[in-house]
């Protein structure tokens, strides 16, 4: 929908639709509280809205479980074979050819905002390391710019908000001057919004003058990246992989060159890490072979008989579980938009806070009284022809910042990125002193412009200090 739609346009458009109701308050608005429902309702595609609530809220699809569900096969972190460790060498050299040639970009989804964390503002601008607290976004921009200076050119970022964050988030990196990035390389666009509806498919108010409106779901950044022109700005600078990663993990590797040339080596067009599951029923998706494609199926519809079926030597059958990172060919994308949007909504059943027509006053439901629309990144990889998963080293490169406290905490990504710079340094011959528990007795941060991985740290081990118990140490 457009903007400069009139007034009275916008109310034939939501009355097409059945959603005449939305303006319900209209004549009792402020002009600016008029301007702003006129907007929400000008943003919203109403005909997809009549289309989902017809197949997602009102007539709903039960999918049952595939009768045949493998496990998916995958590429081990460390080669086990000579022509596998061979492989995985030309696949490093693709990756490293691939960055110096410009061809690949990252692409992070930063829509959330961080009251779950106790933070106001926007996830990406959360002090997330141990001693220097940078923010998740400085991070990401110093990983980047230590692959520039190892590889030579820029490489693009493209960053998805939402329209609750993306000022603040822009705001946040110029203010930051880009964190050393040049404004050129970075790109900012938001994620489209629905409206929750009701269990009748009437769309909810959250107030007399706003929409109850949530993003459409991660897989919806593949549809932004169309919308936005993000896309046609890849193809114009040559961009053919896309490095796709979430906003809450501070040592994520942004681009992998490894991965990202296993992943053009096998000529695959969506491309998965995974982590070995610490047990069978693990919150993550499991990477499943049905009917001959690849697809996630998610850990509540896993069946605990699967979930916990073993091999002969103990391990899991179903090991793998998705963390979100993938790569994905740019022109994989431009198919998947080529037809209107292929990727599949999904039904979420959720308690949504609005105001009753009635009254105006507010309900704060105490089950479920609407439902959201949802798209999932990962309802692509069955659309590939070709998708493979590789496996990462969750201490390596896995400490998100979920929660508040307990697992996926700030706290338990700080002890991980002390553990996996321990590892590092200890691989070099540096001695780092321990607790009786064997754990780290000291805090250790190291810079992207230090080392982006053990092998870099082996490269500068004589500037590295000794540790004393209790010291924190800051490498950059």
């Amino acid at each position: 929908m457009t903007l400069a739609m009139s007034q009275i346009a916008l109310r034939q458009l939501v009355a097409q639709h059945g959603q005449q109701h939305v303006y319900t308050f209209y004549e009792q608005l402020t002009p600016m509280q008029q301007q702003q429902l006129d907007g929400q309702v000008a943003s919203v595609d109403w005909a997809l809205v009549s289309s989902l609530v017809e197949t997602v809220v009102k007539h709903p699809q039960t999918l049952a479980l595939p009768r045949d569900v493998q496990p998916a096969p995958f590429f081990p972190h460390q080669p086990k074979a000579s022509h596998d460790a061979q492989l995985y060498q030309q696949a490093k050299l693709r990756g490293e050819d691939l960055l110096i040639k410009g061809q690949v970009a990252a692409f992070v989804v930063a829509g959330g905002q961080g009251s779950r964390l106790g933070w106001d503002g926007p996830k990406g601008t959360f002090p997330a390391t141990p001693i220097k607290q940078k923010p998740l976004f400085q991070c990401f921009a110093e990983y980047l710019l230590a692959l520039q200076t190892k590889y030579g050119p820029a490489i693009p970022f493209y960053i998805m908000t939402s329209p609750a964050n993306h000022k603040a988030t822009t705001d946040f990196f110029a203010h930051h001057r880009n964190f050393g990035l040049k404004p050129d390389q970075l790109m900012f666009f938001s994620q489209d919004m629905l409206p929750a509806v009701g269990l009748d498919g009437k769309a909810l108010l959250e107030s007399s003058h706003s929409l109850a409106l949530s993003p459409n779901g991660h897989g919806g950044s593949l549809l932004a990246l169309k919308k936005s022109g993000a896309l046609t700005d890849m193809a114009r600078r040559g961009i053919e992989h896309i490095s796709y990663f979430q906003v809450d993990n501070p040592i994520v590797r942004c681009v992998d060159p490894l991965f990202i040339g296993l992943h053009d080596l096998q000529g695959s067009q969506m491309s998965s890490k995974m982590l070995p599951k610490a047990f069978g029923k693990e919150k993550l998706g499991n990477f499943c072979i049905v009917n001959g494609k690849m697809t996630i199926i998610e850990y509540s519809d896993l069946p605990d008989q699967l979930a916990e079926e073993r091999n002969r030597d103990g391990s899991l059958r179903f090991l793998a579980g998705s963390v979100a990172l993938h790569a994905i060919r740019r022109d994989f994308i431009e198919s998947l938009n080529a037809h209107g949007f292929a990727l599949p909504y999904h039904r979420a059943d959720k308690k949504v806070p609005c105001i009753d027509l009635a009254t105006g006053q507010a309900i704060k439901p105490e089950k479920p009284n609407g439902v959201k629309m949802e798209t999932f990144v990962f309802d692509a990889l069955p659309l590939a022809d070709k998708a493979i998963v590789y496996e990462a080293d969750r201490m390596d490169e896995f400490a998100p910042i979920k929660q508040p406290d307990g697992i996926d905490s700030i706290v338990s990504s700080k002890v991980i990125t002390t553990q996996r710079n321990t590892q590092w340094l200890e691989a070099a011959g540096i001695r780092v002193p321990q607790k009786p528990d064997g754990t780290p007795d000291c805090v250790i941060e190291i810079a992207p412009s230090f080392a982006l991985n053990a092998q870099d740290v082996a490269a500068k081990r004589g500037k590295v200090p000794s540790i004393a118990p209790g010291a924190s140490v800051y490498l950059e």
